[in-house]
């Protein structure tokens, strides 16, 4: 017999009975809605809807069932549909038809409502604290590597000689902002909903305040149909889950090019690598790339979320229930994609010898001979522009870089051009001339990572 099944005169079908199921996924909210219910019996007693001696007894029985959960030893069954139906159903058979009372002045409605904050709140925490430890290994890496040169690109293109320390603390913001992101939807998740019912509230006498104050909540729902429909927290959680996944991503796919022959900046580790089944020689970063390919499955779940949503009418409808199996995915992906990605980089080696390489066979200090002729000779940037692009298209068709050129050679193209530009031209020279907040210059980087580490101290 369903514990709704008063009004039927049909047993559900056996298909219709899996499909609307949700306790495949939903045991993992176990936890929380025990949590939930003890809270909730609690608030009965108070309110005097139940004696204490039954308050004792109730809770007795769900702090039972919360061991038979964690031993492994409870049987989840399809048949009683969900989590909530579940543990209320075990609790009857252990404390008989006192079990039925823990329901009063509550609704699935509100009831699976609030083991999503509660469960996000925790999740939530969980996941600063990984966007820390990742932050924590790009300062450590910026800091054992601080002085090495590395090309800054545009377009992929070798665009500015950099600090390769200024290159990893470029995400370090990223990751930053991200925690940010995650501490102000906490507020959100923070919104109590136990005791709005299943849409209007509830005939009890029950105070929400102090409930919520029981929960460990700063506020609750003002509006008791908002309260149960509401999925905003989730979403705007998957939003700045999507971004997380992006930064990851975009990070991921620089690992990959780094460590490739073509560049050779980086070499990953072993223990975070792959062969090939046919190639002996390969050495490949499956995990960055399935870093970078899981985002996409995280954007999904973004979207599906913001799809069933978009055409709900108030309150509650049977749709919200596809918002947990997305949320669930989505977690284990960021929280595996964090850890690895911090333990993956902590085992990183630099190849320093490569990357200055890189900035000393190019053109990356064309910027700054244009910036020279404007401070000396006072000419427009824009024909200063013109001049180097001239003196870069010499040299390409006489097979030579900007540093290569004589000094008789640069005159042809400006007469104010003399053997101090030649100092001006080293990678060195063009990153200490950066000297601005926020530069690349050693000591604006010295600076930014003296703000970063005080930042993690907060």
């Amino acid at each position: 017999m369903k514990l709704w099944g008063g009004r039927f005169k049909k047993e559900t079908n056996s298909l219709a009975e899996e499909f609307v199921a949700s306790v495949f996924f939903d045991y993992e909210l176990a936890a929380e809605d025990i949590q939930g219910s003890i809270a909730h019996t609690k608030m009965l007693r108070k309110a005097k809807i139940l004696t204490e001696a039954e308050e004792k007894k109730i809770i007795a029985g769900l702090e039972s069932i919360a061991g038979e959960i964690k031993e492994g030893t409870f049987e989840f069954k399809v048949e009683l549909e969900d989590v909530h139906m579940n543990i209320e159903k075990r609790l009857s058979e252990k404390i008989g038809s006192l079990g039925g009372k823990l329901h009063t002045a509550r609704s699935r409605n509100d009831q699976v409502a609030l083991d999503m904050h509660l469960f996000l709140k925790k999740e939530n925490r969980q996941l600063v604290a990984l966007l820390q430890d990742l932050q924590e290994t790009l300062l450590l890496l910026a800091e054992k590597y601080f002085g090495v040169i590395f090309p800054g690109y545009t377009h992929l293109q070798r665009a500015q000689p950099i600090l390769f320390s200024h290159h990893l603390l470029a995400y370090f913001w990223m990751f930053q902002r991200d925690r940010e992101r995650l501490t102000e939807q906490y507020k959100r998740c923070d919104l109590m909903p136990l005791g709005t019912g299943a849409l209007a509230g509830t005939t009890f006498p029950i105070d929400r305040a102090e409930l919520a104050h029981e929960l460990g909540f700063s506020s609750l729902y003002e509006n008791s149909m908002d309260a149960v429909s509401d999925r905003d927290y989730i979403l705007e959680f998957l939003a700045g889950a999507a971004i997380i996944m992006m930064h990851l991503s975009r990070l991921s796919e620089e690992i990959i090019l780094w460590s490739s022959q073509e560049f050779g900046f980086i070499e990953l580790d072993d223990s975070f690598t792959t062969g090939s089944s046919i190639m002996p020689q390969k050495k490949n970063p499956d995990v960055a790339e399935l870093v970078r390919g899981k985002t996409g499955r995280v954007y999904g779940h973004l979207i599906s979320l913001l799809t069933v949503l978009k055409g709900l009418p108030l309150a509650y409808n049977k749709d919200l229930q596809e918002d947990k199996e997305g949320l669930f995915d989505s977690l284990a992906t960021v929280k595996n994609s964090l850890s690895i990605f911090s333990a993956m980089l902590k085992t990183m080696q630099v190849n320093k010898g490569n990357m200055y390489k890189a900035v000393s066979k190019d053109f990356s200090a064309a910027t700054d001979l244009a910036d020279y002729l404007v401070k000396e000779t006072k000419i427009p940037f824009r024909e200063a522009h013109e001049i180097v692009g001239k003196m870069v298209a010499y040299c390409l068709d006489k097979k030579k870089y900007l540093l290569d050129l004589t000094i008789e050679e640069m005159q042809q193209f400006h007469s104010s051009l003399n053997s101090g530009v030649k100092k001006l031209l080293q990678p060195e020279g063009v990153i200490n001339a950066r000297n601005s907040r926020g530069g690349t210059a050693p000591a604006a980087v010295k600076e930014q990572l003296q703000k970063a580490k005080e930042i993690l101290c907060k």
